[in-house]
């Protein structure tokens, strides 16, 4: 495997993106639209959406059982 080339200075790194001024801007448009942009993000949030919707579904379910029952 061949190494990464960096600049051979320890904790030394340029990202250009940063410098100008995109990851600002994504993250700026992200906390506005209330939606993260990076799909790992997106992922988590959706995921603790439908965590949080399950229990409710299930209870939906069982009332309406209930009901159809009697």
């Amino acid at each position: 495997m061949s190494q990464k080339k960096g600049t051979g200075i320890p904790g030394l790194s340029f990202s250009w993106r940063r410098a100008l001024g995109i990851s600002q801007a994504q993250a700026k448009l992200s906390r506005q639209i209330g939606i993260p942009l990076s799909r790992s993000g997106r992922q988590q949030k959706f995921g603790r959406l439908a965590g949080c919707c399950v229990p409710l579904a299930l209870g939906a379910g069982v009332v309406r059982l209930v009901c159809w029952l009697v």
